[in-house]
């Protein structure tokens, strides 16, 4: 019987000790997401799960390109997945179905057609970014009122690994001109 009782002991502490690391794993160090809609398209699809790292922005800001889960600024419940545009004190417009930044065009073979609606110019406040969906006609994102510029404090983390389907299992890249950019 007392054998018995140290298995039970020790399965359990050993269950404890897992729900422990899992929750510190979650809060800490990265998350799974779920992608619901198509305002990422064709970039990220509807149903696809994601690892979102929540470490990189402890030490850095975002960077342009990068896709972000942040949470929605008027429901905080709610998480929303978004592209990185534009960084503080850039200057942001939509104008002839093209993203400009600091009056430069961007050229986006990443997104889901033309952008339509003119949008700004706007400056992006300190400590916020600018973010749009790749499906940019079909994404509420920052130039909708209620979402608006994003506050690094609403930041969840980065996406970086796409697990499911297995079938597009992978990095979550950053556009080459973006990561020129950095250089």
């Amino acid at each position: 019987m007392a054998d018995i009782r140290s298995e039970i002991r020790e399965y359990a502490e050993a269950f404890g000790i897992a729900i422990i690391l899992a929750l510190l794993i979650i809060t800490f160090i990265a998350q799974s997401f779920l992608v619901h809609g198509v305002s990422m398209e064709p970039t990220l699809h509807n149903g696809e799960r994601l690892m979102v790292d929540k470490v990189t922005y402890r030490f850095r800001p975002p960077h342009r390109g990068e896709i972000i889960v942040f949470r929605y600024p008027a429901n905080p419940r709610n998480k929303y997945i978004k592209r990185v545009m534009g960084l503080p004190g850039d200057q942001v417009e939509v104008r002839h179905h093209v993203v400009y930044i600091n009056g430069q065009a961007l050229d986006e073979p990443y997104i889901n057609g033309p952008t339509y609606n003119d949008y700004g110019p706007v400056v992006v406040p300190k400590n916020t970014v600018f973010v749009l969906g790749d499906n940019r006609n079909l994404s509420a994102d920052s130039r909708m009122p209620d979402v608006g510029p994003v506050p690094y404090k609403n930041i969840v983390g980065r996406a970086f690994v796409r697990f499911w389907p297995l079938t597009r299992i992978g990095l979550v890249r950053v556009p080459a001109q973006f990561v020129e950019e950095e250089l």
